[in-house]
């Protein structure tokens, strides 16, 4: 399996979108910990255990993707993710609308 196989398996056991935050990875995993810890589940022991270890490894495999991605801070790349009112603000600047 590739990595990138790998991390789609772990997003999607995680119930993950293909972006997602940090609070977003850590509530799921938080979640899904809960629901099948062996002394909280109400599946079978067995059962229980095995998807506790399988949602850590997910868990472990998307931190590790996290904690080791080349982040850009390139002018091009900080643009990509500007918000609503930044993205309005560098193309019209503070001018209103209503001004004349």
């Amino acid at each position: 399996m590739n990595k990138y196989d790998e991390i789609t398996r772990a997003r999607e056991l995680l119930e993950l979108p293909e972006r997602a935050t940090m609070d977003e990875i850590k509530t799921n995993y938080r979640e899904f910990i809960n629901k099948w810890h062996p002394d909280k589940c109400r599946e079978g022991k067995e059962k229980c255990t095995e998807m506790t270890a399988r949602i850590v490894s997910a868990y472990r495999t998307i931190i590790d993707y996290c904690n080791n991605y080349r982040f850009s801070f390139s002018k091009e790349e900080v643009k990509n993710h500007l918000s609503d009112h930044e993205w309005w603000f560098e193309r019209f600047g503070s001018a209103s609308l209503w001004e004349k």
